[in-house]
């Protein structure tokens, strides 16, 4: 089956951001600062480009160990993020969503967050999904949990849970698979990241660490899916 010319979702795993402040003596935050505003570069070009879905692997479960420093600064680019963009993204069409563990954020960020997606609820013109103290195990835990209440309450037949029945309880239900994974600075690996969603996705590894990555790279990643065969295990 061939390709559709543009990915209906694209899903990035934005990496590289201390390497760029290291390159440049700088501390680990102004990386993260700076891969902050490549984020509206990503979301002109995918607007540009006809994609519907751009989810973003913002900050995974992982990411709480790093250093409290370093958390709170991320957690303070997030509101200013969302202080900055959220009236701008209801000008532009633009939906918010986010997936993940979203009640270990901080409370100011959630309050933010919810304030901006309800915002929002009602754009098209694309979905911006933040994926915010998440981990791809933990949904599907939580996904398993949710399932295992309703067979012992007797609402669920073990039978006939499916894979669309799973699907219906992870965090992304109602919004399709991924078609297109950026990953950025060169890594190969999926880190945890939309573990069940990514079945049948295909991956883009781009050298360029996620401060640099603009749309010219985002660019790139559509032609490079365009000249994929997809095949979802069909020969």
């Amino acid at each position: 089956m061939a390709a559709p010319a543009i990915p209906r979702h694209v899903a990035i795993i934005m990496d590289g951001n201390g390497r760029w402040a290291r390159q440049r003596a700088l501390p680990r935050l102004a990386g993260h600062e700076q891969g902050s505003k490549t984020i509206q570069a990503c979301v002109e070009a995918a607007i540009e480009a006809g994609v519907e879905f751009l989810t973003l692997y913002a900050f995974s479960s992982e990411n709480w160990k790093r250093p409290a420093a370093e958390v709170q600064g991320l957690m303070r680019l997030l509101e200013r993020f969302l202080d900055e963009r959220a009236r701008q993204m209801v000008k532009e069409g633009i939906r918010l969503q986010a997936i993940g563990r979203l009640d270990l954020l901080p409370e100011a960020c959630q309050h933010k967050l919810e304030q901006a997606i309800r915002d929002t609820s009602s754009n098209t013109r694309l979905t911006v999904i933040l994926a915010l103290s998440y981990s791809g195990r933990d949904e599907i835990v939580d996904a398993v949990r949710s399932l295992a209440r309703d067979a012992k309450a007797g609402r669920v037949a073990p039978e006939n849970i499916d894979a669309e029945m799973i699907s219906s309880r992870l965090y992304t239900a109602g919004i399709p698979d991924p078609d297109l994974l950026i990953r950025t600075s060169g890594e190969l690996r999926i880190s945890n990241f939309l573990l069940w969603q990514l079945s049948y996705t295909e991956i883009h590894v781009a050298p360029t660490l996620w401060p640099d990555f603009g749309k010219k790279e985002f660019a790139a990643a559509l032609t490079d899916y365009a000249s994929r065969q997809r095949r979802f295990g069909e020969v």
